[in-house]
């Protein structure tokens, strides 16, 4: 019972130490989450938590296997990731300026926006970053070289990070939301997402230039 509720905690501290830490993709989903509803940033947290579970099951069960396999493409990735971002950050940008203007085109691009879409889109961008691949194999081993890991413990651990990710996910999602209703006003949605557009492409820059 006591190694149980250890993994528990070691998961949860595991989750939050990945998810909590602010990137280009946070940012870009409470920018979201402002300019629609919190039903499309849920969805995305949960798309961006899928991406975190699915590392650390691949972590548990490859080990060091699956970091050797994955490190030599880190990089690529990395600015796969960011030309992704790079073009959501510009394309927020120019929608801000639109609705500046009072083109309508915008509200109706984010009317479009469905569930779904929003939580594939969050699981592809948050799976192209390696580094929770990496992250949990250093964490998982390290356990193991104190004492190796039950079946049971390795569930428990990958579902406390689950739990950990998904809160805080949700979390943020949940403060674009009230964000976005405390900037109800075309003006006020426009100066968010100028700002949220310069910070996740200074983020992506970072992402990169820490390679």
């Amino acid at each position: 019972m006591v190694s149980m509720i250890e993994s528990a905690l070691a998961g949860l501290w595991a989750g939050y130490g990945l998810a909590v830490p602010v990137g280009a993709v946070a940012v870009l989903m409470v920018n979201m989450t402002a300019q629609t509803s919190f039903r499309i940033g849920a969805a995305a947290a949960l798309g961006a938590t899928t991406a975190d579970v699915v590392y650390a099951v691949i972590a548990v069960t490859g080990g060091v296997t699956v970091a050797s396999a994955i490190r030599p493409f880190s990089t690529p990735l990395r600015w796969v990731a960011f030309g992704i971002l790079a073009f959501m950050a510009i394309r927020i940008f120019v929608t801000a300026l639109r609705r500046g203007r009072g083109v309508g085109s915008a509200e109706r691009e984010s009317e479009n926006l469905r569930p779904l879409r929003s939580y594939t889109m969050f699981l592809g961008l948050t799976a192209l970053n390696p580094w929770p691949a990496i992250y949990f194999v250093a964490l998982i081993l390290g356990r193991q070289a104190q004492e190796r890991m039950t079946g049971m413990e390795a569930v428990v651990y990958v579902l406390a990070i689950a739990v950990a990710s998904a809160s805080w996910q949700l979390l943020l999602a949940g403060g674009g939301a009230m964000f976005g209703r405390l900037l109800t006003g075309t003006r006020g949605r426009a100066l968010t997402a100028v700002v949220s557009s310069v910070l996740i492409l200074a983020l992506g820059v970072s992402m990169v230039s820490g390679q």
